[in-house]
């Protein structure tokens, strides 16, 4: 790789390429992956839902034995600056780490972003849609074993049972 690119692994929104793309025009997919000892869940930063979602969004925690499916995004370093902003580092929402995913039998280094001061939440309808459309332009369902493909909320530790968000059934994350 070279040393004015970057790899990124995308696990929510960012899944779609034309979302990504808006402010990141060099973001190119270099392959599907797998974080081991994640899970996906979704919440809110402090609890306050985005004026953007109106809803919970996604982050990654710490969970030994889980795994979180996701892309790999090729991207200039010129674009990290925006991706830090869409993802509100300066606001203290997400913080950016390194972490290595797995593919087709090979470790790979990649930053990705995980939410500070997260508040169990359920997901937003529109966050699902924007997901749920990755799936339907890229033809991923079978990449992606249940956790994209079957969230039904609630999906955070504690919650009651409920119904999936209107009009999404099974949406992915």
């Amino acid at each position: 790789m070279s040393l004015q690119t970057f790899l990124y692994f995308a696990y929510g929104s960012n899944l779609l390429k034309e979302r990504l793309q808006l402010k990141n025009p060099s973001a190119t997919v270099y392959c599907v992956a797998k974080l081991k000892d994640y899970k996906l869940v979704f919440g809110n930063y402090k609890g306050l839902a985005s004026d953007r979602w109106h809803g919970g969004v996604a982050t990654i925690e710490d969970s030994p034995g889980d795994e979180v499916w996701g892309v790999v995004w090729r991207m200039s370093i010129s674009d990290l600056e925006s991706l830090d902003n869409q993802e509100n580092v300066m606001l203290g929402a997400y913080r950016p780490v390194e972490l290595s995913v797995k593919t087709k039998g090979q470790d790979i280094s990649c930053r990705t972003y995980i939410m500070n001061s997260c508040v169990y939440a359920q997901p937003s309808p529109q966050y699902l849609q924007v997901s749920h459309l990755f799936q339907l332009l890229r033809g991923y369902p079978e990449a992606f074993p249940g956790q994209l493909r079957d969230i039904v909320p609630p999906v955070c530790p504690g919650s009651s049972p409920g119904p999936p968000p209107s009009g999404t059934g099974t949406a992915p994350a």
